[in-house]
């Protein structure tokens, strides 16, 4: 029995051990070419350590090259407007749905449903034409139009949430005269904060490092964001991989501070959302 068990936590520790080698192993690389001269690249190993961590020439070059303050800013403009529409849109929804019963209501919720285990590329096609019958490629509109249309994420957050809050409030502010807007201003919304910070930092992190939207509907240089910006660095048969390394580690800052101080938030939403 001790052998069995002994045998199993070895399998168990291994197991870890290669999980978490798979996972470190390619931040590593990025990391250690990142610092490295052209020179360098070419002559050591990439799992090789660079001659200095204080070499940083390489960010420099990899801002201006890629044009990240274009980036930045499209990036942000595009998660601003998404976000907005989303939660506007999204809770509204769910405090109809969650709230009153109305006729074709179940079907209504089925389709959102039905609509999740539909693969997101047998759509593209439809998706393409439509952006492109209302004018919107080569406009940062159209990526938003995508975002904000084909993720429905925030209406099962929301949903849950919604579902939570006794009805006994509605009720209350009913017989103080409070108009159904203002129950769902003054009181439905403040409630939904949790799933609100849920929804912005899944939705932030999820249109940030999305490179094929952009890289289809915004084709134009003065379009870049931040994903697309690292196609700058390659050619027709290679790519200048240092310089590579630099930008996608500074692009991978905003994200990782961004998950560093709110990932509590995240699991706290999620999971408080799934137990109500």
């Amino acid at each position: 029995m001790k052998r069995s068990s002994k045998a199993w936590d070895t399998i168990k520790y291994a197991t870890l051990a290669l999980a978490a080698f798979a996972i470190l192993f390619p931040p590593y690389i990025i990391v250690v070419n990142a610092f490295k001269t052209k020179d360098e690249f070419h002559s050591k190993s990439p799992i090789a350590l660079p001659d200095s961590f204080l070499y940083l020439k390489n960010f420099a070059q990899a801002f201006k090259q890629a044009d990240m303050t274009s980036a930045f800013g499209n990036t942000l403009l595009i998660i601003a407007v998404t976000l907005v529409l989303n939660i506007l849109i999204g809770s509204a929804f769910c405090y109809a749905v969650g709230r009153f019963d109305f006729k074709f209501k179940g079907p209504l919720v089925g389709l959102f449903l039905f609509a999740t285990i539909i693969p997101s590329i047998t759509t593209q096609v439809v998706n393409y034409k439509t952006v492109q019958m209302l004018d919107l490629t080569n406009n940062l509109m159209g990526p938003v139009l995508i975002y904000v249309g084909a993720d429905i994420l925030q209406i099962y957050i929301f949903l849950q949430f919604i579902r939570s809050i006794p009805y006994e409030l509605d009720e209350s502010a009913m017989l103080e005269g409070a108009s159904l807007i203002r129950i769902f201003r003054s009181i439905i919304f403040p409630l939904l904060a949790p799933a609100t910070a849920t929804i912005i930092i899944l939705k932030t992190i999820s249109i940030y490092n999305d490179m094929f939207i952009p890289f289809l509907y915004l084709p134009r240089a003065e379009h870049v964001v931040v994903s697309t910006s690292l196609m700058r660095f390659f050619g027709v048969n290679s790519g200048d991989w240092q310089m590579i390394s630099s930008a996608i580690l500074i692009i991978m800052i905003p994200t990782a501070v961004l998950y560093m101080f709110l990932q509590k938030y995240i699991f706290a939403g999620v999971t408080s959302g799934a137990v109500k």
